[in-house]
């Protein structure tokens, strides 16, 4: 579906395109296979750095038992490991490890191979409408971040 051009933003067209952009993305072949949650946990460390479980938890919005396990599961398989909490010596932060972040390098590496291909497709003006509301969509993104 493609929203009518307007200068108001729809949220309703907002998020139908990005929903089915981010569903479409997700699927795009990689070279690195995991699960998106597993790819979501790895990216999230990359990018924030060590957190403890209960922070994980909410921030994949998925259950303490669930976050758990996938942990134990990608300290088992090298991609993240436990530490103590220096500012907490009872609780434990989990970091990635430099396997799990050349894992996120490897998909993000992809990821910019393939949307160049797809830009190609694209008109001059298309690309440059992408990129004038990339700004924007990086606010909005930081945005989603803020704790309410």
């Amino acid at each position: 579906m493609a929203p009518q051009s307007r200068q108001d933003l729809d949220p309703s067209d907002l998020a139908t395109v990005l929903g089915e952009f981010t569903r479409r993305s997700i699927r795009l072949p990689a070279t690195e296979k995991h699960s998106f949650t597993t790819l979501s946990v790895l990216h999230t460390l990359a990018h924030r750095g060590p957190m403890r479980l209960t922070a994980l938890k909410v921030t994949e919005q998925i259950t303490q038992p669930a976050i758990t396990q996938l942990i134990s599961r990608l300290e088992r398989d090298g991609l993240v490991e436990r530490r103590p909490d220096l500012e907490d010596r009872r609780a434990v932060l989990v970091q990635v490890t430099p396997a799990g972040a050349q894992i996120v390098q490897t998909r993000q590496r992809d990821r910019v191979r393939q949307f160049s291909q797809l830009a190609e497709a694209l008109t001059p003006e298309e690309r440059h409408a992408i990129g004038a509301a990339l700004p924007a969509l990086a606010r909005m993104a930081a945005l989603m971040d803020v704790e309410r």
